[in-house]
């Protein structure tokens, strides 16, 4: 029989006051929190805070920031928070800096390439008033000007001078005609040169009765007056072009005359903005060239309503009056420091800009005041805050922010222009917008690390980075902080302040999140939930403060909502549906404890874990891996304990041995290694045919040394194990084997606590595979003695004796099989 071992399980045993860490209500000094302040700094993330400082202090291209943390660590709250303060000192340090307005003008060269013209803070929407104001003038002078009777009189005499002039010629060329025996009548085809006999014109039969010579002397005479006519005529069609260029001339000088006033009084106030006057001046030649269309107001109504498209070549628009509208595009009129923008969906338009479209007679036009801004150019001499997850996830949004971070300027564009060029009309190219931005990027750790590593542009545009850690060190001060932050978050969600126990509870709870009880989450946004769903359950108990009752009835609830799929693989074990064993022992069985997530619940469950051995070569044989439902963490597990065995028991013989591990009704994937321990054990258990206790489940991972190494999840594995054990009535004797470098990570729930300190539930901590199996088994595991073997009555004597037995009886069948 095998000798038992002399250690007993007490002395594996972990006292109860160390399954958790308690927060004492005594020591926080005050009795609630509303006598205490909110903080006055982030809590707990100084590393991360010096880095996002430096960023926002280097002035030079490339240096914008990207920071990471998990979901809850605050990243938006501390980039924002810390944005204004850095904005603040620039401004106490600087002044007030410098921040521009920006427009979009009609190009007079090119109507398809709007220009951008840049102005002082609020200059943007002074010019657009003032092209308001100067089109308002120009439609009432203008048609006033040529109202004028002193416009009309000149005309009038213009007019006069020219008819009078065309009249004389006219009766001199019909004198001198029927002086030459002819008269000059006008016809459908022109003037005709008719000849006369006694002052009266001759008819074809009369002039066909001449004599040929007779006849030649007319057709002579006929053709110098025609002659002479033609050049009268010439001389009226010129005498009408000086009247048509006379009567312009005149148009002109009222025009000029007109419009001069108002467009001197804008050279001169735009006389420091070269980018303005140069507009101007096209502005003021365009008017002298539209000033028949400016007449007309009824046209211009219509045309506003159906402008031209815009395209190269087209250097008049449909719409007379578009050259005089401004498309105020940036406007920081009330802004009154660097701007902040925080784009909370960064798709390409509304991340660089958008020329908008309108749909007439069949196809698409668009002009210069249908160009939209971006929030890059609208965060132009501030800061830009983004979402990488969301950037990354809209069509063309990386490579383009890269390229104008890169270049240091933007457009308005569209993607669509490549991909449907044949449906939409030739787009605009507006003229690009420096900008000088600083642009803070958020997202999770993974996702920077794959962009450092695939995207060989990312350092040259991110060169800073903030990472947010998800947990700080427990100490006093840090507790102090836990309270404050309670604190602030009352006051700023209006709920019920809490109680020093409520505050002892979250605090504890925050230990609980990062399972150490050395160090505390800063997992604010968690928290906050903590708090507003604890102060809803304080409300409706009528209670003036959160109570530690309240938050412990909120994390209940909050598990309760989420724990149908836990309940159910709970309720299938106790029928039987899923086997597991929670009192007596077996050979080669234990259970082993896994961790399952549904949403935002992670909860642990046992489960079977088998192991046959039988003689053969093939060694440790995993059953998941050969059904491909092993991962590669799960596989390193077995292979580690492979080496295990042979470093401990194939010094003498060769490990002839068949051993089969299975995972009993798993059906999914398994990964991970934190369950190695638990096989090694069964393996144990099978090869010296020693029983398992049935009653305790095994978690822990192992190393080729034997070594068991720390685990994660412990508290929802032991907490898993507890929940059933104590729904089949079978607390008193169960409990759960973790590895001893997890007692730092123990935050189990107060009622396992509770079991723990009456003796019904118990939790064992072990530092190497001979105590865990020596605990399981009842019996000692065995060292080596001066002869090298080990006790015969020990776990490690059996199985090495059985292994020894396996190669004696392969080394006797192996001429057979040789033969064979």
């Amino acid at each position: 029989m095998p000798r038992k071992t002399s250690r007993s399980p007490a002395k594996f045993e972990v006292p109860p006051e160390k399954l958790r860490w308690r927060c004492d209500p005594a020591s926080l000094g005050f009795s609630c929190t509303h006598e205490i302040k909110p903080p006055q700094t982030f809590i707990g993330q100084e590393r991360a805070v010096s880095a996002l400082e430096f960023g926002l202090e280097v002035d030079s291209p490339g240096y914008n920031i990207f920071v990471t943390g998990l979901p809850g660590t605050g990243k938006s709250t501390v980039v924002q928070s810390h944005i204004r303060q850095a904005v603040r000192q620039r401004m106490e340090r600087n002044g007030t800096p410098e921040v521009y307005d920006w427009c979009y003008v009609y190009n007079f060269d090119r109507p398809d390439a709007p220009v951008a013209v840049r102005l002082p803070r609020g200059g943007g929407a002074g010019l657009v008033k003032d092209l308001e104001g100067l089109l308002d003038q120009v439609r009432r002078d203008v048609p006033a000007a040529y109202n004028d009777e002193a416009y009309k009189s000149e005309v009038h005499r213009l007019t006069e001078k020219s008819v009078a002039t065309r009249r004389d010629l006219m009766i001199k060329t019909e004198r001198e005609s029927e002086r030459r025996g002819f008269a000059i009548q006008a016809g459908p085809t022109g003037i005709a040169v008719i000849p006369l006999r006694d002052g009266k014109p001759i008819d074809q039969a009369q002039f066909m009765a001449l004599s040929d010579p007779e006849k030649e002397r007319v057709d002579a005479d006929r053709r110098e007056v025609a002659k002479m006519v033609e050049e009268a005529v010439r001389q009226i069609q010129q005498l009408e072009q000086e009247h048509a260029h006379a009567v312009a001339e005149l148009d002109r000088r009222v025009a000029e005359l007109t419009i001069d006033g108002t467009f001197g009084r804008l050279f001169s106030q735009y006389q420091s903005n070269s980018d303005v006057q140069r507009f101007l001046k096209g502005l003021r030649q365009y008017t002298l060239a539209s000033i028949g269309a400016l007449r007309r107001g009824e046209e211009d109504d219509d045309a506003r309503q159906h402008p031209a498209p815009a395209g190269a070549g087209q250097q008049r628009p449909q719409d007379p009056l578009l050259p005089f509208r401004v498309n105020l595009f940036v406007d920081n009129s009330k802004t009154d420091g660097p701007p902040i923008i925080v784009e909370d969906n960064p798709t390409y338009p509304r991340l660089f800009g958008q020329i908008e479209r309108r749909a007439m007679m069949g196809t698409y036009v668009t002009d210069h005041t249908m160009l939209k801004a971006g929030s890059l150019v609208q965060a132009s001499g501030g800061y830009l805050v983004l979402e990488a997850k969301e950037a990354l996830s809209h069509p063309a949004v990386w490579p383009a922010l890269k390229r104008i971070l890169r270049g240091g300027s933007v457009r308005p564009e569209d993607p669509a222009d490549a991909v449907f060029a044949g449906i939409f009309p030739q787009g605009l190219r507006p003229e690009s917008i420096p900008i000088k931005v600083k642009v803070i990027m958020s997202g999770e750790p993974q996702l920077y690390d794959l962009l450092a590593a695939y995207d060989t542009d990312f350092w040259e545009v991110f060169k800073v980075h903030s990472d947010l850690d998800f947990q700080m060190p427990r100490d006093g001060a840090r507790v102090q902080d836990y309270a404050n932050f309670i604190c602030g978050t009352c006051n700023a969600r209006k709920l019920r302040h809490f109680s020093s126990g409520g505050v002892a509870s979250v605090v504890e709870h925050g230990a609980r999140l990062v399972s150490d009880q050395h160090r505390l989450s800063v997992r604010f946004g968690l928290l906050v939930d903590l708090l507003v769903e604890a102060s809803h359950w304080a409300v409706k108990d009528g209670s003036s403060m959160v109570e530690k009752v309240h938050v412990e009835r909120a994390l209940y609830q909050k598990v309760y909502r989420s724990a149908r799929v836990a309940d159910a693989i709970q309720d299938m074990m106790l029928e039987g549906t899923l086997m597991v064993d929670l009192e007596g022992s077996k050979a080669g069985q234990v259970n082993g404890l896994a961790v399952y997530t549904t949403g935002d619940l992670v909860f642990g469950k046992p489960g079977r874990i088998t192991a046959s051995a039988s003689l053969g070569r093939e060694g440790v044989v995993n059953i998941e891996r050969e059904a491909e439902l092993s991962g590669q963490t799960h596989n390193k597990g077995v292979l580690i304990m492979a080496g295990y065995l042979k470093s401990k028991f194939a010094q003498d013989f060769p490990l002839a041995v068949n051993i089969s591990i299975a995972f009993e009704q798993s059906y999914g994937m398994v990964d991970g290694d934190s369950a190695s321990s638990t096989e090694l054990y069964t393996i144990l258990s099978s090869l010296a045919d020693l029983p398992l206790r049935q009653d305790i489940a095994v978690t822990g991972s192992v190393n080729q040394k034997g070594e068991i190494q720390p685990i994660g999840g412990v508290n929802e594995k032991v907490e898993g194990f507890f929940d059933l054990c104590k729904a089949a009535g079978k607390l008193g004797t169960t409990g759960v084997l973790v590895p001893a470098r997890n007692l730092n990570n123990l935050m189990l729930r107060p009622d396992v606590v509770e079991a723990a300190e009456q003796g019904k539930f118990h939790v064992y901590a072990v530092n190497t595979v001979d105590e865990g199996v020596s605990l399981l088994t009842g019996v000692r595991a065995g060292e080596r003695g001066a002869d090298g073997k080990y006790p015969k009555d020990s776990v490690n004597g059996r199985v090495e004796c059985r292994l020894g037995a396996y190669a004696e009886t392969l080394r006797r069948f192996a001429p057979f099989e040789s033969r064979g």
